[in-house]
């Protein structure tokens, strides 16, 4: 046990704010002398280090309390979670040390734009104050969240110009992440879609369970089969029979086609799904999915295809363009159809999305490459960036 002057001269906290911490139940002590004394042990002192931690991550105390509180609170996670962003943080204040070192000789590096941000942050910080349950349901945890917004200052340079070019200005790119995130309509299909998935997962729906069971009791079949595809229009008729997210006008089918590629694609489903069914269940699944919804694709993914089905054509060709045209079109109709009208400059935005497939986004270009052919990722970049510079 450590006395709180002990505590105070081993973390340089002041005796006055240990007494703060007690009073907004932030850190109550261990115990108490005789004479009434606070008494601290091993256990309070981890807990006032990760407290610590958190302010040096400028977290606000009644937040830091409310995020220690938590039900969701994993102490070990969090610790590794703030490691992260300190190490963020760290790289972040190197970057403007090496900034002004480069000023400091001459060099005409002299930017504010690294330092526009403020309501575009102020949108995200407002959204996690307001809606603590949501960001941790969405981003699993507090420090995640907060990690996310670290990333995108170590970027913000980048980020801004690209905002601006957009949007006009940082305040319409603010606004139109505003209208996103406390969107009525993409909330609602956030919950919807967590509901399904969780039943999935866990096997909550009984038909559900029997039909994948039934799917996938012999993982050697060919899922092109009568039998397989007739027991996948099965699944897909209950599913959309008896949730919600799968019946919502115009985007429903959308909706169940890329559920269904998380068979393929997301980690955490073929980690559980094959642990269920066996190895290689998730995979199957997937791939039979793949072939009953062929025809069944969203537009975007068919304008894709039809984008990429031959590589050796010229991106810049008027062919070619119109495609992608018309990928530009849905893309616009897509936002529109769920946040409305938000300014964004669409051939701006297409221009950083052929960057994406142009550069090492090693990502993108696995995922088009895949699907495509090799080759693919680097034809659709060139196709995309040509019709945003015209």
């Amino acid at each position: 046990m450590k006395t709180i002057k002990q505590v105070s001269d081993l973390t340089g906290i002041s005796v006055r704010m240990l007494h703060y911490y007690d009073k907004i139940g932030l850190l109550k002590p261990s115990n108490f002398t005789d004479a009434g004394y606070r008494l601290y042990d091993d256990e309070a002192l981890g807990t006032l280090q990760q407290i610590l931690f958190f302010k040096e991550l400028d977290i606000p105390l009644k937040e830091v309390k409310e995020i220690m509180v938590s039900t969701h609170f994993d102490k070990m996670q969090s610790l590794e979670n703030q490691k992260k962003l300190l190490i963020i943080k760290r790289d972040r204040v190197n970057s403007l040390i090496e900034l002004i070192n480069k000023t400091l000789k001459g060099a005409n590096t002299m930017s504010f734009k690294e330092f526009d941000m403020t309501e575009y942050y102020n949108v995200w910080e407002e959204y996690k104050k307001k809606n603590m349950d949501k960001v941790i349901k969405t981003w699993g945890s507090i420090d995640k969240f907060d990690e996310m917004i670290e990333h995108i200052k170590i970027n913000e340079a980048k980020i801004a110009k690209n905002s601006i070019e957009a949007y006009g200005s940082i305040k319409k790119c603010a606004e139109d992440m505003k209208k996103t995130l406390y969107n009525e309509t993409l909330i609602t299909i956030a919950e919807k879609r967590k509901e399904f998935e969780k039943d999935c997962l866990e096997d909550n729906h009984p038909i559900l369970k029997e039909l994948y069971e039934k799917l996938t009791i012999d993982l050697g079949k060919d899922p092109s089969a009568k039998e397989i595809q007739q027991i996948a229009k099965e699944i897909t008729d209950t599913a959309k029979k008896d949730y919600e997210i799968f019946k919502m006008d115009k985007k429903g089918d959308d909706y169940w086609y890329y559920t269904t590629k998380k068979y393929l694609q997301d980690p955490k489903w073929i980690k559980t799904v094959d642990k269920d069914y066996g190895r290689g269940a998730a995979e199957f699944i997937g791939e039979v999915f793949k072939i009953y919804l062929k025809d069944k694709r969203p537009k975007l993914e068919r304008l894709y295809d039809k984008l990429a089905v031959d590589l050796s054509k010229d991106p810049t060709s008027e062919e070619i363009q119109q495609i992608v045209q018309e990928i530009a079109d849905t893309t616009k109709s897509n936002k529109e159809f769920y946040v409305g009208d938000t300014g964004l400059n669409y051939k701006v935005f297409l221009s950083s999305l052929a960057d994406l497939y142009l550069t090492n986004a090693s990502k993108n270009i696995n995922a088009a490459d895949k699907v495509y052919g090799k080759g693919s990722a680097k034809f659709i970049g060139k196709a995309l960036k040509f019709y945003a510079e015209k």
